[in-house]
């Protein structure tokens, strides 16, 4: 006798109304994939709306994002590895299950201490 699932059905498009992802899979799709090869760090959007995006970013160890901003309001959140932030004068690293939050407009960079990866979440900028 089969047993139907209690679980939802799942959109795997990026605007759908509910979206699951295997995030340990995620990061060894990104490593297997040619940016990740190339230049050291992959990333891929799993969610994107008008007022959030969510974006699991894979990074080899001594890897670098270069100084950045972004108008939106963001969190980054360690999955694998520690990653270290530039943000000013502060210098920030976060390992395994650290959740950091910036806020709009704070230039940073992003360096990868061992093989890493993190979930990136960003609001929209109109957002309050």
């Amino acid at each position: 006798m089969e047993t139907a699932s209690t679980e939802p059905a799942v959109s795997l498009g990026l605007r759908a109304p509910l979206v699951r992802a295997d995030l340990m899979t995620t990061i060894g799709e990104l490593r297997d994939e040619e940016p990740w090869r190339v230049r050291g760090h992959n990333a891929r959007t799993l969610v994107k709306f008008p007022d959030l995006r969510v974006v699991v970013v894979a990074m080899r160890a001594g890897s670098r994002l270069h100084e950045h901003r972004t108008a939106a309001r963001i969190t980054i959140q360690v999955l694998v590895g520690r990653i270290r932030l530039h943000i000013g004068e502060a210098t920030v690293e976060l390992g395994f299950g650290d959740l950091l939050s910036l806020d709009r407009g704070l230039a940073h960079d992003v360096e990868a201490v061992d093989e890493s990866a993190f979930v990136l979440t960003l609001t929209s900028p109109r957002a309050d």
